[in-house]
């Protein structure tokens, strides 16, 4: 780490610290060539991730934007605010680790479909029908159809 005072090339770590809950990590540094101390912080990279909707148009990944769209399909319904946030946070979790810079928002809708389906099944069919746009009642009780079939 080169100083801020003088460029020297090398410091020294006097003292560790984590901030930012875990965040980041403050580290106290003394030059040696002028021994000068100085503060630097290490934290994670976080690359965005990009979601390229049907259209073709690409917007950053919103945390918010999938949480209301899950709150929103389980309005009314005996789902609690913890289990939203546990399918927000794994289906969050499968897309950082992925690795992948860019995601269709069809593969975040079949993510939060496939996690609504076991939690509850009208929240799955309220989210499926604005996701897949039903074009008809035909449409929609076929998806009905497939629910029922695989609760047998």
């Amino acid at each position: 780490m080169k100083c801020p005072y003088c460029e020297f090339p090398e410091s020294k770590v006097v003292d560790s610290r984590p901030t930012d809950e875990g965040q980041a990590i403050r580290r106290r540094r003394e030059c040696m060539g002028c021994g000068k101390r100085f503060t630097t912080y290490e934290k994670i990279e976080e690359l965005p991730i990009i979601v390229v909707k049907k259209d073709g148009n690409r917007q950053t990944y919103d945390r918010n934007k999938l949480m209301n769209g899950i709150i929103k399909a389980c309005e009314k319904r005996p789902v609690s605010m913890s289990t939203i946030e546990r399918i927000v946070d794994d289906i969050e979790k499968n897309l950082f680790n992925s690795l992948e810079n860019e995601v269709t928002s069809v593969e975040i809708g079949e993510m939060v479909m496939n996690k609504l389906k076991d939690v509850d099944e009208v929240a799955y069919v309220r989210f499926a029908s604005v996701y897949r746009q039903f074009k008809d009642v035909n449409s929609f009780m076929e998806e009905l159809k497939k629910i029922l079939d695989e609760s047998k």
